[in-house]
């Protein structure tokens, strides 16, 4: 009896037969996707709604209602995008987080607190100063704009005023002139005269420097301790211990002792009463 020789394949076969199988599709990442909409969205409301319908188009219309809705999702979408920088332009966030920073630099412990952390202090912070405005533009531009009672024109020049009276109060008659003599516009009479392109540069620069003399005070016990611990180091012989080691603790000691957190923010809020 012949015994029958199986030829086994070759590499090149496999890496050829590899190469030519399909990938498997991520079907699990849609029946994921699919159980997640079924979960947040209730199956009554999906039959009884009916999916969204999107549509982006470019053509041409014979109605300027139109052609004026579309301009203003664009404004809308403009609005989004710069969103950030009006959080930061107009708020008391920039005040807010530069003391944070500098506090962190002052302490000298790096990278701790996180950047996320200072920054989501920073937004609540601003959040709770900014409440009383913030209710102000809701109520005198974005409840009557949703109502329909006012056109977005009339609703972005009543929602400013709120910012305006904030930025205003806060500013410095000394920014204001310079981007004034900047601007080489006539001198303004009233507040209502000052443009938004001279009051929002003016207000931004006062902000830091605000910041800026806040952080001043807050470096001095801390410069004070790193310079006790050097002297004492070096008094000690001790030129190889860097100073930063040992001064650290009693950094982190004298700011939980006053109850430093507790200080800073006080301040903060406070600054802007």
């Amino acid at each position: 009896m012949t015994p029958t020789l199986t030829p086994h394949p070759s590499p090149l076969t496999a890496i050829n037969r590899r190469a030519t199988t399909p990938p498997p599709l991520h079907s699990g990442w849609v029946a994921v996707g699919l159980v997640l909409l079924l979960l947040l969205v209730p199956a009554g409301d999906l039959l009884a709604q009916g999916l969204p319908r999107i549509s982006i188009e470019v053509g041409q219309t014979a109605k300027p209602k139109e052609a004026a809705v579309t301009l203003q999702i664009i404004f809308i979408l403009t609005v989004l995008t710069l969103a950030p920088a009006i959080l930061i332009m107009l708020t008391s966030f920039t005040r807010v987080v530069t003391v944070l920073s500098f506090l962190r630099l002052a302490i000298g412990t790096q990278q701790i607190p996180p950047n996320q952390v200072i920054i989501g202090l920073a937004l609540f912070l601003t959040l709770f100063i900014m409440t009383p405005t913030f209710e102000q533009v809701y109520t005198q531009a974005v409840q009557p704009y949703i109502s329909e009672e006012i056109d977005y024109s009339v609703a972005l020049k009543r929602g400013m005023e709120p910012l305006r009276k904030f930025m205003l109060k806060q500013v410095r008659e000394k920014d204001l002139a310079l981007f004034v003599r900047l601007a080489k516009m006539p001198q303004p009479r009233t507040p209502d005269d000052i443009p938004n392109r001279v009051l929002i540069p003016s207000f931004v620069i006062s902000e830091l420097k605000t910041a800026f003399q806040i952080s001043f005070v807050l470096f001095i016990p801390f410069i004070i301790i790193d310079m006790v611990v050097s002297s004492t180091l070096l008094s000690m012989g001790m030129l190889m211990l860097p100073p930063i080691s040992v001064s650290l603790p009693f950094k982190l000691l004298l700011f939980v002792l006053v109850d430093g957190w507790n200080l800073v923010v006080r301040s903060l809020v406070m600054s802007f009463r």
